[in-house]
């Protein structure tokens, strides 16, 4: 007989957690590493992927809509490029606009993540 395969209490919640903070988080990272350099959609994607280490869960249907709204936006310009016999690729990178906005977004993610630490200390302190 299967051993019992079920998820332990509150998993779910941990989950549902995790998606809306990558929800929130998707645009800082994607603009985080373009700001290092140029990438085409799909290296985008792994590298996003893999830095995340699980924790940032970016599919395809995330990812090139969201590309889109950025270079919308002018926060990022988009461009085909072919290297060799290889089939073109569209390659983003950072405008100056994006680079300004950015810097917005890392310091609101900044003060949110520095409020929390400050409230869940303080909270600690409170119940001892």
């Amino acid at each position: 007989m299967p051993e019992d395969t079920e998820a332990p209490p509150g998993s779910a919640t941990v989950a549902r957690l995790r998606r809306e903070l990558a929800r929130g988080t998707t645009e800082l990272a994607v603009l985080s590493v373009l700001d290092v350099r140029r990438r085409y959609g799909y290296e985008l994607l792994k590298l996003l992927r893999q830095a995340g280490e699980g924790v940032l869960e970016v599919k395809e249907g995330t990812l090139y809509p969201l590309l889109h709204r950025l270079e919308d936006a002018g926060h990022i310009q988009a461009t085909w490029e072919a290297e060799g016999r290889a089939r073109p690729r569209k390659y983003y990178v950072i405008t100056p606009d994006g680079r300004t906005y950015l810097a917005l977004l890392r310091a609101e993610w900044s003060g949110l993540v520095d409020g929390m630490r400050q409230l869940l200390d303080t909270l600690g302190e409170v119940q001892e």
